[in-house]
């Protein structure tokens, strides 16, 4: 699809993340809005690009690096972030995605718990597969940019 420049997200949009290593992209397919709200949810794609593509077509076919929340709305205000194109959301992130989260504990990590965005329910330890689930949260800006380049992905935090 063509190049786009707004303001106002959309689903479908791809977002250009500025980082000191060059640019980094983002996907954003859902908005959660079931209470709490979580907002924008992002896949973000691998690599970082000297300079914008000029299609995406492809860029978001990628399996994303990491999946998370974030204040999409404010960043794109601020002009933290910006909105290059619009893509169809490819097929392996049409759906909802599970989250995991725990509470750290001296001790290590507690229980796990699941969530499909609506629904939380309690695991308890990891089975196999699992450490590949999203961790739920949101990210800021800063927190976002570190963990693209730093090469962060949802099985380094089990």
């Amino acid at each position: 699809m063509p190049l786009v420049n707004r303001i106002r997200p959309k689903i479908g949009d791809v977002i250009e993340i500025p980082t000191v290593s060059g640019l980094a992209y983002a996907h954003y397919t859902h908005k959660h809005t079931h209470p709490p709200k979580y907002g924008a949810l992002l896949n973000i794609l691998p690599g970082i690009h000297k300079s914008r593509p000029n299609d995406f077509s492809k860029v978001v076919l990628q399996k994303p690096q990491f999946i998370t929340f974030f204040p999409l709305n404010a960043a794109c205000n601020r002009g933290i972030v910006n909105i290059v194109a619009s893509e169809e959301i490819p097929e392996h992130a049409q759906a909802f995605p599970t989250f995991r989260s725990c509470i750290k504990s001296t001790n290590g990590n507690g229980p796990w718990w699941l969530w499909d965005g609506k629904t939380e329910w309690q695991v308890g330890k990891l089975e196999r597969g699992m450490e590949s689930l999203p961790l739920r949260g949101i990210l800021n800006d800063k927190l976002l940019v570190e963990r693209i380049i730093s090469g962060w992905h949802h099985e380094l935090d089990i």
